[in-house]
């Protein structure tokens, strides 16, 4: 008897139905499974036979082949134990049931337990979209699975539990769907906490307006890392669609919290220095996102960025400029979205003094250079705002004035990004970074004024195309915040002044 059973599988973020057929011949007693199986589904053999054992059920001594529909796409991981097991007792004729519409994906323990997976939520959604109605999951997925409405999600501790309901002894209840809503952005950090430094603050606002990279430089001990570690608390609220791409995305890496699924604050990942290129992009012979596609909808900070592999730096070009990273397999290509906002915080010299109005610098011009030439003009060039953080001076560091809260200043980026939202209705654009060249010129509408003071700034500091563009989609981030349609010379003349300090040290005469 051939026993046919509706499982899933995945490839990056997109998920594809996986049929599991069971057959028991007659013959000397076997346990193959074919369809492209890896090691770890391969491993899954001795799991079952174990688990229906010590579940109380008989194990076939049958020559039984397992095969994993369609043959010719590799699968991966421990998610086929429970359909194949479910499978073996359906062959056998030790469960009889109608199990049309429904789907079966978990990991099995020796004793029957099931264990979580990773990726239940982009695999629920596609079995909503193939039009199947229950999907058996392991309890610790069940909430995570349960964020797709109008599918009914059982969790299973064990498999008696799912043989009990499918005989109708005992009914499991589907799981109900819960989303936290408490943000869990840390509330112990806040910009009031941040003595002066109100010119970088100010530009951290209008790049959190406009979803604008930045890179900050200045000596050590100045707040640079302060800085970039309160950018989450003044980012808009994510969306929920923003929110389920997300959590897609940390569902498949292994890294979804059970008891709080749905991620609603924007990542903010700071890897160190020490990291590969792979690390950053994702890799791996199946690829697995990287730190730049879990930064997706969020924030990634690259502190001390010199001090990062020239590979790993570059390799941040393309994804930067497309919105998503493509990584090319022999097994074949992924694409993972990584619309992120970039954050790089630097030295100006390796002793970290150069231009220290009290300090002086060691460093010989030669280290300096090498030092700097580290990070690359086009990588530079991909990052709109540059912020010189200067060292704060005694006063503002022990004032007593009250500087402005994060919240303050978040009511102003919502109020910014709501503009840009209403302004780009229906054009898949999120923000003003993210303005396509069709739409550059229609929506940045520059006065006569303004017009005139780019065109002398592009003339005479020798801009590239890119950063023209990249000047304009700044100014018109600062021209929302002042709620002006046109954008005006002052807001060309900021967005301007925020494209200098590539001037001052990396074009600098030796």
């Amino acid at each position: 008897m051939v026993a046919k059973i509706k499982s899933l599988g995945l490839i990056g973020l997109d998920a594809f139905l996986v049929t599991i057929e069971a057959d028991l011949a007659t013959g000397l007693p076997s346990f193959d499974v074919v369809g492209l199986p890896d090691a770890s589904v391969k491993e899954s053999r001795n799991r079952v036979k174990s688990a229906l054992k010590n579940c109380g059920f008989e194990f076939p001594t049958n020559k039984i082949t397992i095969n994993l529909a369609p043959a010719d796409i590799k699968k991966e991981g421990s998610i086929y134990d429970l359909p194949i097991l479910v499978a073996i007792l359906m062959a056998s004729r030790q469960l009889n049931a109608k199990i049309e519409n429904t789907a079966f994906l978990g990991e099995l323990s020796l004793s029957g337990e099931l264990c979580a997976v990773k990726g239940i939520l982009p695999m629920a959604i596609k079995a909503k979209e193939l039009g199947i109605n229950n999907l058996f999951v392991p309890a610790k997925n069940s909430i995570e699975a349960a964020l797709v409405p109008d599918l009914n999600i059982y969790p299973l501790h064990n498999i008696k539990e799912l043989y009990f309901h499918i005989i109708g002894k005992k009914i499991i209840l589907p799981a109900k769907p819960k989303f936290n809503t408490e943000s869990c952005i840390d509330n112990l950090i806040d910009f009031s906490q941040i003595k002066g430094q109100y010119e970088a603050k100010r530009a951290l606002e209008i790049a959190a307006a406009g979803g604008h990279n930045v890179i900050l430089i200045g000596p050590p001990g100045s707040g640079k890392s302060m800085l970039a570690k309160r950018i989450p608390t003044i980012l808009p609220t994510m969306t929920m669609e923003e929110s389920i791409e997300t959590t897609k995305i940390y569902s498949v890496a292994g890294l979804i919290d059970s008891k709080t699924p749905l991620i609603i604050a924007r990542p903010f990942r700071a890897p160190h220095h020490t990291i590969s290129a792979i690390g950053l992009s994702g890799g791996g012979s199946i690829p697995k996102p990287g730190e730049i596609s879990l930064s997706h909808n969020g924030v990634l900070f690259l502190d001390e960025l010199p001090e990062f592999s020239r590979s790993a730096m570059e390799i941040l070009r393309q994804p930067i400029e497309d919105g998503k990273v493509t990584i090319s397999r022999v097994n074949g290509t992924i694409t993972y979205p990584c619309s992120i906002m970039l954050i790089a915080a630097m030295n100006p010299c390796p002793c970290g003094y150069y231009g220290h109005p009290t300090k002086d610098c060691i460093c010989s011009e030669k280290s300096i250079t090498r030092y700097l030439s580290k990070v690359s003009g086009p990588l530079l060039d991909r990052i709109d705002i540059h912020i010189e953080v200067p060292p704060i001076e005694y006063t503002e560091l022990a004032s007593k004035k009250d500087s402005e809260s994060s919240v303050k200043i978040k009511n102003r980026v919502d109020t910014a990004r709501k503009i840009q939202l209403d302004r780009f209705k229906g054009k898949n654009i999120s923000s003003n970074a993210k303005i396509t060249p069709d739409l550059l010129q229609k929506t940045c509408i520059l006065t006569k004024n303004a017009e005139n003071l780019l065109k002398k700034a592009f003339e005479n500091m020798g801009l590239s195309a890119r950063a023209y563009s990249r000047i304009l989609k700044v100014a018109r981030t600062i021209a929302d915040l002042a709620f002006s349609e046109e954008v005006k010379s002052s807001h060309v003349a900021e967005a301007i002044q925020y494209r200098s300090l590539d001037r001052k040290y990396w074009a600098r005469k030796m």
